[in-house]
């Protein structure tokens, strides 16, 4: 059993950093997407049950010079509400270090959750304030970082202020657990053939968990925008695809120790093409180095569906990070989902699969995957940082 589920929240006021920086609508304010929200659920349900109540800290958006009513994070206490079964109570805080909020923190009864206001809105947070930090603390008893998605965030309010709780007083919610505990499992201990499957746009994005993953993965699979700075450094013909003129050598590096080292990285085969960046452009397909002037690749061919599933299907450990193409039109969606669809059928046979990155994320989501594979992490940016084999804040402040 891990510290925090061992640990007695009653008559404990808990101060949990979560993620709540969700997507909202411009005109209406509603939410987008809770995944992040309804990730932090069973932590704060654990402690109500226990007997404790709960003060959330996060952060929403990215406001520049202080409040704006477009960032409050009043636009969330009603779902948040739902999320917790309609009959907790809600309270919320229109300022996050304010004499009034303590009080208001002070006074919470056992079963009680009160929402402070965006961190943000304090230029303090993201520059690590000690003081601001500080102040922060003195709203609970307990610390619970349960916020992965700003993890490799030196902030106050992720990797400063648990230096103000005792250790035995600061712990990681079950999210954050869940999250590093499936991180490790592929970083550290993943079962052989163990592929990692990276897309996206640019190489540049994505070079040092290339080559953290060239020390522990037996298969990569390169997709996305990327593969075709890749297959020019081969020599190969791409048209107008998305190349990175400046990264050409890296690529060439990379395939050079993946070859030293007995790693296999895979390139696709054959492209869907197009004759310009558009959801009604005209489309073909061609291979992947023989892609005509004035076109370009937006997703990977039949044949690298073949090429890639095969691949995927006889693994027992899986990382994917970033889609195979241009998933957001119905025209160059169809590799991507097909990854997924190779991913859940691996799942289904035994292997780990741990999904991870905004798009790939979406991608699961949309097409269908969700439940069908065995981790889907909240960070992007934190789980790339991890992966490239960075120490990330928010964990070591733990």
């Amino acid at each position: 059993m891990s510290k925090f589920s061992n640990f007695n929240f009653q008559d404990k006021k808990a101060l949990i950093r979560v993620d709540f920086n969700v997507p909202l609508d411009k005109q209406t304010q509603a939410i987008g997407d809770d995944t992040r929200m309804r990730a932090a659920i069973p932590t704060i349900q654990k402690i109500l049950a226990d007997g404790g109540s709960v003060i959330l800290m996060s952060h929403l958006g990215r406001p520049k010079d202080g409040p704006e009513a477009k960032s409050s994070l009043k636009h969330i206490i009603k779902h948040l509400a739902e999320l917790l079964g309609g009959k907790t109570t809600v309270l919320f805080a229109d300022d996050c270090v304010s004499e009034k909020a303590l009080l208001t923190a002070s006074m919470l009864k056992p079963g009680e959750v009160l929402l402070l206001e965006n961190l943000r809105f304090y230029k303090e947070e993201e520059k690590g304030d000690v003081a601001f930090a500080e102040k922060l603390s003195h709203m609970g008893d307990v610390y619970v970082n349960d916020a992965f998605g700003t993890a490799h965030r030196a902030h106050a309010s992720t990797a400063v202020i648990a230096q103000f709780f005792a250790p035995e007083n600061r712990m990681f919610g079950l999210l954050m657990e869940a999250e590093v505990i499936s991180a490790e499992k592929v970083l550290h201990s993943a079962q052989k053939p163990f592929t990692a499957i990276i897309g996206g746009a640019k190489v540049s994005d994505k070079i040092l968990i290339i080559e953290n993953l060239l020390e522990r993965a037996t298969d990569i699979i390169i997709g996305g925008g990327m593969a075709y700075t890749f297959m020019k450094a081969t020599g190969g013909h791409i048209g107008s695809s998305l190349c990175e003129e400046d990264r050409l050598d890296i690529a060439k590096e990379l395939l050079k120790k993946a070859e030293a080292k007995g790693v296999c990285i895979h390139l696709p085969s054959d492209s869907v093409i197009a004759d310009k960046f558009d959801a009604n452009a005209n489309t073909s397909t061609a291979p992947s180095h023989e892609i005509p002037d004035g076109w370009m690749g937006l997703d990977i061919g039949e044949n690298a569906v073949a090429q890639f599933s095969n691949v995927i299907k006889r693994s027992k450990t899986i990382l994917w990070n970033g889609p195979m193409g241009v998933f957001e039109m119905a025209k160059f969606q169809h590799g991507t989902k097909a990854i997924a669809q190779a991913i859940a059928e691996a799942t289904a046979a035994g292997a780990f699969s741990l999904v991870g990155g905004g798009d790939s994320v979406a991608a699961v989501n949309e097409f269908g995957f969700a439940d069908k594979v065995s981790y889907i992490s909240t960070g992007g940016g934190a789980m790339l940082e991890y992966f490239e084999g960075k120490v990330l804040p928010g964990i070591a402040a733990i």
